[in-house]
């Protein structure tokens, strides 16, 4: 294949197959354990707390310090992910938050769990940024969607798992062997990775063509023979007109700049929501006066929201539009979020925790693994999703605070008031400023091709001409 047609062209025409699935295996089983390793701190803390180990202020400050962690490990993926490839950046996360899971294992006290969570959270905030972004650059865009989504269902899925095990594990052994089971996990994970492809988009962006024509002839050679077919021909590229980007100056250029700001306002409120209300769900039910044991089961049960929200998430995908199914199922978090405090019979609490749960992650499986690796070019594409991660984890540092603030004078219901507003302004903002991604390749959304930006939600569908291909559309803005 002439090293003059671009990667994109080349990887977009390739039909799916076990090279793909191989993919989506190695990459969604390391951020598995990324989220379990996460999600584990809800029934750890509330274990350490019932124990006297720790007190509420410490397990403010625990998950505190898990946020500024994935804030410097958000930041390093994205500079480390653009200026020395993916493949560099998701082995050297992996092996951070594994070793780190065993050490914490092993903490004496809970100030050095905390500062053995400090370094974990470095591995997890960059785990979040480069498995979504490898995945977006291989995979044709009439199937970037669904697998995305189902990506974000091997991730979330971990959810449940972590409350399933967490809520046999620590009453029996202990919490440390929930650390124990991270480590042991990565590490396996980390050891099969170091097979994994280097992205051949990024090899283009840095100039490094023979390299790219290399891997790519080595994908295709894999992929013919597994489907048995010949391949079809390239597609002839969109012309790329726009000038090149590079830098973090790029981000905020006038370019970017609205991407960018949206892509922030989304990663703080998913941030916001998963870690103010998912995460504290094990303390909610503790203050309405449920015995530990007892919470972690009605947390469970929530928690199958996880990869149910995943699951919806790639029936929808490819089938709605991101403006459209952002702007939707934040105002149905808003609606579950300020029943919740209400819910009185355990029933009815658990269907409406499941149902909150769900529309999260609906919002995560389009937000995180989809729609924020699609707004950047390949040149700066980890650098945007790192540092609107970063912004993210920022913002959400203070959030275990005000949660702990807001629950003993006010109530579960200010929680929810906080992170409604968020909702709110992420379904305005996503329907006035977002622009609609579906079904183009990461080439054309990088050029601006076709994009609806304020046009109305029932409208986005003209975008998307009988091919499937976005309708060029020099009117509308990048």
């Amino acid at each position: 294949m002439a090293s003059t047609v671009g990667a994109g062209a080349r990887l977009d025409r390739l039909p799916i197959s076990r090279f793909h699935f191989r993919l989506l295996f190695l990459i969604g089983a390391g951020m598995f354990w990324d989220a379990f390793e996460i999600y584990l701190q809800g029934g750890v803390l509330a274990s350490l707390a019932a124990s006297g180990w720790s007190t509420p202020a410490q397990n403010a400050n625990f998950i505190s310090a898990t946020f500024a962690g994935m804030v410097c490990g958000a930041w390093a993926a994205g500079i480390l992910g653009d200026r020395f490839g993916r493949r560099f950046s998701y082995q050297f996360n992996l092996l951070i938050f594994a070793a780190g899971s065993l050490v914490a294992a092993l903490a004496p006290s809970m100030g050095w769990l905390i500062v053995t969570r400090f370094v974990i959270g470095i591995g997890l905030g960059a785990e979040i940024v480069v498995g979504y972004v490898t995945l977006s650059e291989f995979v044709p865009p009439g199937n970037r969607g669904r697998w995305a989504a189902g990506l974000a269902l091997l991730a979330n899925s971990a959810l449940f798992v972590s409350g399933l095990v967490g809520s046999i594990v620590i009453p029996t052994v202990g919490w440390r062997w929930m650390f124990v089971l991270v480590g042991v996990g990565g590490l396996a994970i980390w050891w099969m990775r170091k097979k994994m492809p280097e992205s051949p988009r990024w090899l283009e962006a840095k100039g490094q063509l023979e390299e790219r024509d290399r891997l790519l002839a080595v994908i295709e050679a894999e992929v013919e023979a597994q489907t048995g077919t010949p391949l079809p021909p390239p597609q002839q590229a969109v012309p790329d007109t726009r000038a090149k980007v590079a830098g973090l100056g790029a981000l905020f250029g006038p370019a970017l700049l609205r991407r960018t700001l949206l892509g922030m306002l989304l990663l703080v409120t998913m941030n916001t929501g998963i870690y103010g209300l998912v995460t504290f769900l094990p303390s909610f039910m503790v203050a309405k006066g449920e015995t530990i044991a007892s919470s972690l089961a009605y947390t469970t049960v929530m928690t199958l929201g996880g990869p149910a929200g995943s699951l919806v998430g790639i029936f929808l995908a490819d089938r709605v539009g991101r403006r459209a199914g952002i702007a939707l199922f934040s105002a149905a978090a808003v609606v579950f979020a300020i029943a919740y405090p209400f819910m009185q019979v355990p029933t009815l609490l658990m269907l409406d925790g499941f149902l909150l749960v769900s529309c999260l992650y609906v919002l995560v499986t389009i937000c995180f693994a989809l729609y924020l690796p699609e707004l950047f070019p390949t040149e700066v594409r980890m650098r945007g999703v790192g540092v609107c991660n970063m912004v993210g984890r920022v913002a959400t540092i203070a959030t275990p605070q005000l949660v702990a603030h807001l629950l003993a004078p006010v109530g579960v219901m200010a929680v929810v008031a906080y992170v409604s507003a968020l909702l709110i302004s992420q379904a305005i903002a996503m329907l006035i400023w977002g622009v609609e991604t579906r079904r183009a390749s990461l080439e054309q959304i990088a050029d601006g091709v076709g994009l609806a930006t304020a046009a109305p939600v029932d409208s986005l569908a003209a975008a998307v001409n009988m091919s499937g291909q976005i309708s060029p559309d020099p009117s509308q803005g990048a």
